[in-house]
């Protein structure tokens, strides 16, 4: 009786573990509505946005993405965006602005090398402290030119731009009641309005 038991614990032991990878495929199909991501080896799910969020993904998909699209790119929701922190880790940016060709740099999922992205937005949700922190390394790591954040939490919108040697050079917080023009190097003529980026289109 106790070789048969020391056997079954024997196989047990055996059983190969999933993959962080693998834990967040299955953890996205159960969560379903969830955002799962992987940053920095550490596994992320976010819940539904609320309203004021989705209303300000909304404006920037009616008002930039048709700008974006008459220059030849793109407006895409719900792209991952791989990243060179960790062996499994991506990304899923709330809003990304990608090159019209993006698909031919797809790596693996529905993740797409950084290269293919011109800028990144993120709206701040239950999970702000990722969004200002590990992911403006991310994004910077990774090269992408543009990350913008809508920091719900501290009421104001933080634009970084220039990424070199791993970090955004530059790191511009605006307040409500100002707006901030688009960096030439996404490619796209527009002015934001601050006040948009954090509530969404009110009228």
């Amino acid at each position: 009786m106790a070789a048969i038991q020391h056997e079954e614990q024997v196989r047990m032991d055996a059983e190969p573990q999933p993959t962080l990878g693998e834990v967040a495929g299955q953890l996205a199909r159960s969560l379903r509505g969830h955002r799962v991501e992987i940053l920095q080896g550490r596994l992320i799910a976010t819940p539904l946005p609320d309203i004021s969020h989705a209303l300000a993904l909304s404006w920037l998909g009616e008002e930039f993405g048709a700008r974006a699209r008459k220059v030849g790119l793109r407006l895409v929701q719900g792209v991952g965006l791989w990243l060179p922190t960790g062996p499994e880790d991506y990304a899923i940016p709330d809003l990304s602005v990608v090159e019209s060709d993006f698909r031919d740099a797809h790596v693996m999922k529905n993740c797409y090398a950084a290269h293919a992205f011109r800028m990144v937005v993120e709206v701040t949700s239950t999970n702000w402290a990722d969004d200002l922190g590990p992911k403006v390394e991310d994004y910077a790591q990774a090269g992408v030119p543009v990350y913008v954040v809508a920091d719900r939490k501290h009421d104001q919108v933080l634009l970084c731009t220039d990424p070199r040697a791993g970090v955004y050079r530059n790191k511009t917080p605006h307040k409500r009641g100002t707006s901030f023009v688009v960096p030439k190097v996404v490619g796209v003529e527009m002015k934001l309005s601050v006040d948009r980026l954090l509530d969404g289109d009110e009228d």
